[in-house]
């Protein structure tokens, strides 16, 4: 079952919309051809109409159907940016429509094609082929111009044969209205599309900018501590070189002054790198929070009073939530998340992070993450579990033994 599903599970959000709409789009074709291709084979042995004539008609109709497919998938990767913008195939596309139009009238015109046929025929590919054209449009006038020139084409062109009036006009609405429907369909299928894409495209760079803006600040923090000092002991080693080539006796204090400022470098620096990599449970938990909800996730938290944990237990779980959080939101599609963590008067502590939606079979290689987690574990004598928990779900579990003082349990 899960070779059956884990083609659509593993994909992304804006790949499963994608792949909605491409295949709504293939499943006009089939509507085109099973409801207007077949029209005139029905009505051969009721009309009278040669079998060839009826054949024609029919694979004409399928000629055109595949092709207004074949336009609507190229219109679709030039929507999200794989490729150009096929103006030649739609122009070959709307020509071929055209014709295939006209000739269905001048038949109709002739006898040749019943009555009762070639409504449907001319207005089912017309619409279909609207449909396709609204898709390569970038502007909202020109997708809502496309089914009033076909319409009023159409009309034109029942005259030109010499039909009548008043069918010319019938011809007119049927149009009009059959291709303001297909053409706000595929518009809005692929508006949508596009901005499903371009959403995923904003997260991957929301987080890269928030990468950058981390490095920044770290980058403004680090040479705001070893700037002045760095300056400082390059004055002195200067001044120490000097006096000792003089063989003055100052230049011991200066080299010693010199092995100060080094030291007390080195500690700010420890404590810049410090600060950086820990983590506070209390914040992480309520960005958790905050971040899924914000996802569309079913998120709930709730937080049991007692005393703190230790700092350097907090920083550790802290950097669990945060890594936990991070996965959910890049693997899988979850709709509900729960965080819980067990801090007893006695035995171990336990962090467990699970949600729903996770794929059967991981997308990619195993990142650096849980590695990084399980080293920050181990200095406590910690461990990591991580993997599949059945059901699609997935779960995350840090346990930290010894005696640890009563915690707080939170759903998330």
């Amino acid at each position: 079952m899960s070779k059956l599903t884990g083609w659509w599970k593993n994909r992304s959000s804006a790949a499963k919309v994608e792949l909605y709409t491409r295949w709504s789009l293939h499943f006009f074709a089939v509507i085109e051809a099973f409801s207007f291709g077949l029209a005139p084979v029905g009505l051969a042995a009721e009309k009278g109409i040669s079998g060839r004539a009826a054949l024609g008609a029919l694979l004409v109709v399928l000629a055109h159907s595949v092709t207004t497919a074949f336009l609507s998938s190229r219109a679709l990767d030039w929507l999200v940016g794989r490729r150009e913008r096929p103006v030649r195939l739609a122009v070959a596309v709307t020509a071929a429509t055209a014709a295939a139009c006209l000739a269905f009238l001048v038949l109709r015109k002739t006898g040749h094609f019943p009555e009762e046929a070639a409504p449907s025929m001319v207005a089912g590919m017309v619409c279909f082929t609207c449909g396709s054209l609204v898709l390569c449009m970038n502007r909202v006038r020109r997708m809502w111009s496309v089914a009033p020139a076909w319409a009023l084409g159409t009309g034109t062109a029942v005259l030109a044969v010499g039909l009548p009036w008043g069918e010319a006009v019938g011809y007119t609405v049927v149009v009009l209205l059959t291709g303001l429907f297909l053409s706000m369909a595929c518009g809005f299928s692929g508006w949508l599309l596009k901005m499903v894409y371009e959403l995923e495209h904003a997260r991957e760079l929301q987080a890269q900018l928030a990468v950058a803006e981390e490095r920044l600040r770290f980058g403004r923090d680090l040479h705001d501590v070893m700037g002045r000092n760095l300056a400082v002991i390059a004055l002195k080693s200067e001044l120490a070189v000097q006096l000792a080539r003089r063989e003055r006796p100052e230049a011991i204090t200066q080299m010693v002054e010199i092995q100060r400022i080094a030291r007390e470098s080195q500690r700010e620096v420890r404590d810049v790198v410090r600060g950086y990599r820990e983590a506070d449970l209390a914040a992480e938990l309520e960005g958790a929070r905050g971040v899924l909800s914000a996802a569309g996730m079913d998120c709930r938290v709730e937080a049991e009073p007692g005393r703190k944990l230790p700092p350097e237990v907090q920083s550790a779980l802290g950097w669990v939530v945060r890594e936990a959080t991070t996965n959910v939101l890049r693997h899988g599609d979850a709709r509900t998340c729960v965080i819980r963590l067990t801090a007893p008067e006695e035995g171990e502590l336990t962090l467990v992070v699970e949600n729903d939606g996770a794929p059967e079979v991981p997308a990619g290689p195993p990142g650096s993450g849980l590695a990084g987690l399980r080293e920050r574990l181990a200095v406590l004598d910690g461990t990591l579990e991580a993997g599949p928990a059945g059901d699609g779900r997935y779960r995350l579990r840090a346990r930290i033994p010894g005696r640890r003082p009563r915690g707080l349990e939170v759903r998330a």
